[in-house]
């Protein structure tokens, strides 16, 4: 199953050095081991509900479902269906039309750590976010049941779970899906506008970091276990296996072209645009977003690379002290 990634603000300046971000090895591989990116060879493709009152330490939230029947469900940009003359989203008024539960859907997830950053001063203190459903990637999601800021889930309420592939049923961060349920599964691999590379096909992630006549116009994910692992991959290395000097080697070449000006920029979901209007015309992209952006400009293209790419999940979870 393909599926969107999304994101704004990006913590990496246009031109900026990539080691201004430290990317830590220790970071990185704590990431991966937790199912924040696996590696696939090339042409593999592999309702909501709590138990009891949400709770932080001695708070508990106030339960206004009875009284206010809505849900506010915070996602990533273009992860669900939109009708483009109304701007509405089919689902979620079908939704609305068969239960009296109106969603406040809000597109403000542009990126894990950002997204992280705004909710953490609450969720630190015990409040309410103001969100009853978030939606974040599996080393994300991992990071938030650790620090036990989010609501065990009530299969009784949520029928669907039954329906879960036995590949997305048993996450390591997760085990038994007590506080998880994905709601997308996709890749991480290379996106291109034929129209901005002159109808040349970007195949490798080499490609997109050494081919001269894309210098300038190239993006890549912060996300690091994406960026990284697709580097990584491309040198012959394993993400999910690596040394020190692996590591170091892939940073080595990220830096390079960021240095030579290849990299333009290292951006959350926010390429979309660019990659839609040719200012960016090869880039590290998510699947979701691609098969979107094909919707409208059917000849923008989702490759994944020679050497593989890397697959991941979005996963919906019921903050603490959510109140609907």
């Amino acid at each position: 199953m393909t599926a969107s990634r999304n994101h704004t603000g990006s913590p990496f300046p246009q031109q900026a050095p990539l080691l201004g971000r430290q990317v830590s090895r220790r970071g990185f591989l704590r990431g991966v081991a937790l199912g924040g990116g696996l590696a696939l060879g090339s042409g593999v493709l592999a309702a909501c509900g709590t138990q009891g009152a949400a709770s932080t330490g001695s708070k508990t939230a106030k339960d206004l479902s009875a009284s206010e029947k809505v849900v506010n469900f915070s996602n990533w940009p273009l992860y669900i269906d939109v009708d483009e003359k109304t701007k509405k989203h089919p689902t979620l008024d079908q939704f609305d039309a068969k239960f009296g539960i109106s969603v406040r859907y809000t597109e403000d997830i542009n990126d894990n750590d950002e997204f992280f950053g705004k909710v953490r001063p609450q969720l630190s203190a015990g409040q309410d976010t103001g969100r009853d459903i978030i939606v974040l990637t599996d080393w994300m999601a991992a990071r938030l049941i650790r620090l036990g800021w989010v609501e065990k889930l009530d299969k009784s309420k949520i029928p669907n779970a039954s329906n879960l592939q036995d590949a997305l049923a048993h996450p390591d961060f997760d085990k038994n899906r007590d506080y998880t349920l994905p709601w997308q599964s996709g890749l991480t691999g290379i996106a291109y506008n034929p129209k901005a590379t002159g109808g040349k096909k970007i195949t490798s992630i080499g490609q997109l970091l050494t081919d001269s006549s894309l210098k300038g116009k190239v993006t890549a994910l912060t996300e690091m276990r994406d960026t990284v692992g697709l580097v990584m991959l491309d040198q012959g290395k394993d993400p999910s296996n690596f040394s020190d000097a692996d590591f170091q080697a892939a940073i080595d070449a990220l830096q390079k072209a960021t240095s030579d000006g290849q990299i333009r920029q290292f951006t959350g979901n926010d390429y979309a645009q660019g990659l839609a209007s040719g200012d960016i015309a090869a880039c590290i992209a998510w699947s979701g977003d691609v098969v979107q952006l094909q919707a409208d400009i059917p000849d923008i293209a989702f490759v994944i690379p020679e050497a593989g790419a890397m697959l991941w999940s979005d996963n919906l979870m019921i903050p603490n002290l959510a109140q609907h």
